[in-house]
């Protein structure tokens, strides 16, 4: 099986998820290049975050060229007989920059979608029910991988001290990029309404000047929040989560987290919204390492969060097994495979696949509707 990755490997320091499912994969994985595309045929083309382009490009006339290019790249992949698969990690582009372009290219893209992958269950009903071009191909659902082995895990106590941190203290940590629709200038707000000895820190560089200042001036008049408005380098990512005792996500909007995912690999309780794949991610690792909020975070939510987090009376790892990576790399050649078999069929078995299907999958280990 020869699969083109956009993107594969190239992302390591940014996000690690790529690189975990391929190089567990039992798969010839190349790293997306336009040059690979064209000259090289593969027998899968499988897509993350296919709108960057609206998140990161300011221009529409430049966002909607570069997503035009990307459409006709994929009409050409297609010609050549290989099949088009999507991780729906998104179903809209965060920062909201070109709503009428946005319409458009999702359309578009589904359109040219062989296969999809969803990260939970209701993640696969969502995308169906929000894009309708995918009622004619068929979905999988994949689980999103843990972290645990990407990191040092030392003591919390080191860290503490490295970070100039109270031992005694209660800590709760936001980590990740900052945008606007992850609400932390709230999140500031109602901690400081939160009483006792108890420490916010904030780590992960804002996307704008502006949301800066909003952090900075939400935190200005209690001491208790600790502001890392930077990218944090790789080596410092266990620092922080092993420096807090809860980790605290306060999105107004919410599909999937790879963050709830990193906090749960160092064995930190989440608070998130009751939203998207939240509440699956509770059933899933159990309420004792995932607690959800309705409606905003608020310091009545934070205050419950905190002491539920520090009660002690959780185990002492969160239980990821299922998430472990070369099981969802597995299931997610099964995905390929099972595409390449229904287009085979399709075509009334004038071009048998190469590919033999494997097995039928138990439900514990791929979702197909």
């Amino acid at each position: 099986m020869k699969v083109l990755a956009y993107p594969g490997f190239s992302q390591r320091e940014i996000n690690p998820y790529t690189r975990l499912l391929y190089g567990s994969m039992a798969a010839e994985i190349s790293d997306f290049s336009h040059r690979r595309a064209l000259a090289t045929r593969h027998d899968i083309f499988h897509l993350h975050w296919p709108e960057w382009e609206l998140n990161s490009i300011s221009n529409p006339i430049e966002a909607a060229l570069r997503l035009r290019l990307k459409l006709l790249l994929i009409d050409l992949i297609r010609a050549n007989g290989t099949k088009v698969i999507w991780t729906a990690h998104n179903l809209k582009a965060h920062d909201g920059l070109h709503p009428k372009l946005e319409r458009w290219f999702w359309n578009a893209f589904t359109k040219r979608v062989d296969g999809y992958i969803a990260l939970t269950e209701s993640g696969r009903v969502a995308a169906k029910e929000h894009f309708p071009n995918l009622e004619r191909v068929s979905g999988y659902v994949v689980n999103h991988g843990h972290y645990r082995d990407e990191y040092p895990h030392d003591s919390s106590e080191d860290a503490r001290e490295e970070l100039g941190l109270s031992r005694s203290a209660r800590v709760a940590l936001f980590f990740g990029q900052i945008r606007e629709y992850k609400n932390v200038p709230t999140l500031i707000r109602e901690f400081s309404k939160v009483e006792g000895e108890v420490v916010l820190c904030i780590a992960g560089k804002p996307n704008s000047e502006q949301l800066a200042d909003q952090l900075k001036a939400a935190s200005a008049a209690d001491s208790r929040v600790c502001l890392h408005l930077q990218t944090i380098p790789t080596p410092k990512v266990g620092l922080f989560l092993r420096a807090s005792d809860l980790v605290v996500l306060p999105y107004r909007d919410i599909f999937n987290s790879g963050s709830a995912l990193l906090a749960l690999s160092f064995s930190r309780p989440v608070l998130v919204p009751d939203r998207g794949a939240m509440s699956e991610l509770r059933s899933k690792v159990g309420p004792d390492w995932v607690r959800t909020f309705d409606g905003e975070v608020d310091s009545m939510d934070l205050t419950q969060a905190l002491e539920w987090a520090c009660s002690g009376s959780r185990a002492t790892e969160a239980p990821l097994g299922e998430l472990a990576w070369p099981k969802l790399a597995e299931q997610t050649l099964r995905a390929y495979e099972d595409v390449i078999a229904r287009s085979s069929r399709a075509r009334l078995h004038n071009s048998p696949s190469t590919y033999a299907p494997r097995p039928a999958l138990g439900t514990t280990q791929l979702k197909e509707k």
